[in-house]
């Protein structure tokens, strides 16, 4: 049977549900006296929880409230547990454990190879905290701290034993998430609440970031001014310092004056002026201005001149030269080639009516697709902005301003999947075994085609208002570029059509969608946004499959695939091989970077670096060894 963290909806058909427990010790207490912790792991999700201890008497305690919690949360019983001959495993412990039906396996004295699970975590375990520590330049104290970071890490973590999948998300049936995760030790900033702190004092405090809140909220933070653990949720992370940064900004530095070390004084006070002055800003009017029984004039008695602070900024005196590097000539602009930038430009262009048809015909998709409708800006409401994008080749594109957009009234999610490049190479390398057809698509106005859900507007884009309807607002219909959730509404809209003709996405990749015909044939299909590669045995399946696209979104047909994501396909069906080139791109890339005419090297190696000729292969074997390395 699964252990206790059997995702719900499985059977238990297995051995009993099994824990693996042990006690380490450690060579320092922790801040709060802890000298041991004790492991219990999961052997179905090989989840970790980790208890630290003041004495080993407390592992019966601490085995209870595991227990209980880990029962509660899973409605299921827990029914073995195995752990090595300890003494804090024997007498209550056992007492406990047959109390409540739990099996205990105990392992042979001096062989902890049969509790090797609990063996090897805790050696894990303790090898992490070393390392954070050290990473960290916290002292052995903080060790509890690290250990808990530690085993949250590795609950996180894919795990041989699983197959690389995560305990966590195994014990709990659902995705984990990452977002959360800082580097152990760094240095945070956290916010000080108002009703801790006076008018003039700051807002944040100086933390060392410690870890996880866990069952609390938060992070846990150490305040080192205070020598305390303080919990908070607003905190900003520089997860490149330490608290070897805080400790060099917390020395006193002195003040220079004139090349001189000048130390501020007090300014001296007659003896007449009514008392000394308060330093600490306490009876503040007084420290000033005489007391009414002196007799000595109303007036601010004048204090000493302090010696004036250079404020001017030092600015170098050094002659800027051009670089010698390259010549002027071979100076490279990185530009789309000379398109306009804005809507006057492209008025003002040399190409100009070239241009003014680019955005005619882009108008003229937009009310065929029936993109939006003109009508009156609600109460209320905001109309986003636009602006036109040109591209080589005379095209014209029209892009919201989508970064105007406010999340919970003009958008929710926005996530949309893509094809993951493993899967690419997977299905071309199946299409090279088993020699089937590989063709390529392209959706037009890939964006233009997602329904929208929520209420937008836009202004009407510019030179193409309507006449005498100039104060009307576009109410988008449907998605357009720029827009938070084109990109989703895009993918939401293809996967409907996909299964709605009998294809299923598979479940490692969501932008993979397959359909397997009765005689044993299929047709995989493999989208990128608006890329799309259809593999398959029978053309004709393959043909109808894009007739059908072309009736609910405007594609083109590319023919038989060449190139995806900026890789070359070369194919050769008669011997069944079939290569992805980068060669173009590494030259583009070359050429961007004025690079073009860089010399070649022979051998990726260092310069320094010399070979031997004992380091040369020598024969046919050697030579055809060689051969068949990159």
């Amino acid at each position: 049977m699964p252990l206790v963290g059997l995702a719900k909806g499985t059977e238990a058909t297995q051995s009993p549900t099994k824990v693996h427990t042990d006690v380490c010790t450690m060579d320092s207490r922790t801040l709060g006296g802890c000298l041991y912790f004790v492991t219990f792991i999961d052997d179905y999700s090989r989840k970790v929880w980790v208890f630290a201890l003041k004495s080993k008497d407390q592992v019966l305690d601490v085995f209870k409230h595991f227990h209980v919690s880990v029962e509660r949360e899973t409605s299921r019983k827990l029914k073995c547990v195995r752990a090595d001959n300890g003494g804090e495993y024997r007498g209550p412990f056992e007492r406990y454990c047959k109390d409540h039906g739990i099996k205990l396996e105990k392992t042979v004295p001096k062989t902890p190879q049969q509790n090797g699970v609990a063996e090897r975590m805790n050696i894990t375990i303790t090898e992490r905290i070393r390392c954070m520590l050290s990473h960290a330049k916290l002292p052995k104290a903080f060790w509890g701290e690290a250990m808990r970071t530690a085993v949250d890490l590795i609950n996180l973590s894919p795990s041989v034993p699983l197959s690389g999948d995560i305990p966590e998300r195994v014990w709990k049936g659902k995705d984990v998430s990452y977002k959360h995760l800082r580097v152990f030790g760094c240095r945070a900033f956290v916010h000080i609440p108002r009703d801790e702190r006076f008018k003039l004092d700051g807002k944040s405090k100086q933390c060392i970031f410690l870890g996880y809140g866990n069952k609390e909220f938060g992070y846990r933070l150490w305040d080192h001014v205070n020598k305390k653990i303080v919990r908070s949720r607003d905190v900003i992370f520089f997860e490149d310092q330490t608290i070897e940064d805080i400790e060099k900004e917390d020395k006193p530095k002195p003040i220079a004056r004139n090349d001189s070390v000048y130390e501020p004084e007090l300014p001296a006070r007659d003896v007449n002026d009514g008392g000394d002055a308060n330093i600490n800003g306490e009876n503040r009017e007084n420290n000033f201005l005489p007391q009414a029984d002196v007799n000595v004039p109303a007036e601010p008695v004048p204090l000493e001149p302090i010696p004036p602070i250079n404020t001017e900024l030092r600015r170098s005196v050094r002659q800027s030269h051009p670089s010698q590097k390259y010549p002027p000539h071979e100076y490279v602009l990185l530009t789309d080639g000379g398109e306009p930038e804005r809507y006057e430009e492209a008025l003002e262009h040399k190409h100009k009516d070239k241009w003014l048809i680019a955005m005619q015909e882009e108008m003229q998709s937009l009310q065929e697709n029936h993109t939006f409708e003109l009508v009156k800006l609600p109460q209320g409401k905001k109309a986003l902005k636009n602006k036109w994008v040109f591209k080589p080749r005379y095209n014209a594109r029209l892009v919201v301003k989508g970064f105007n957009q406010k999340k919970g009234i003009d958008y929710e999610e926005i996530f949309s999947p893509v094809v993951k490049m493993s899967s690419i190479r997977v299905m071309l390398g199946l299409a090279a075994s088993l020699n089937l057809e590989v063709e390529q698509l392209d959706v037009k106005t890939t964006f233009l085609h997602g329904d929208l859900e929520e209420e937008i507007y836009m202004e009407q884009p510019e030179g193409f208002a309507a006449k005498g309807e100039e104060d009307l607002v576009c109410r988008l219909k449907k998605s357009l570029y720029g827009l938070k959730q084109a990109p989703r509404q895009w993918y939401k809209k293809f996967d409907t059509f996909m299964v709605d003709h009998g294809y299923t996405k598979t479940f490692s990749d969501h932008c993979v969608f397959m359909k397997k015909f009765s005689n044993g044939e299929f047709i995989i299909l493999l989208l990128y946004v608006d890329d799309m590669l259809i593999i398959g045995h029978d053309t004709k399946e393959i043909g109808d499959l894009k007739k059908e696209l072309s009736k609910s979104f405007a594609m083109k047909d590319l023919g038989a695939a060449k190139q995806i994501l900026g890789m070359k396909i070369i194919r050769d069906r008669k011997n069944g091989k079939l290569w992805l080139s980068q060669q173009k791109y590494i030259e583009k890339v070359l050429e961007r970077f004025n690079m073009g005419n860089a010399k070649p090297v022979g051998t990726p190696l260092a310069g320094h670096f010399k070979l031997s000729k004992k380091q040369c292969l020598t024969g046919k074997i050697g030579r055809e060894e060689m051969e068949k390395v990159p």
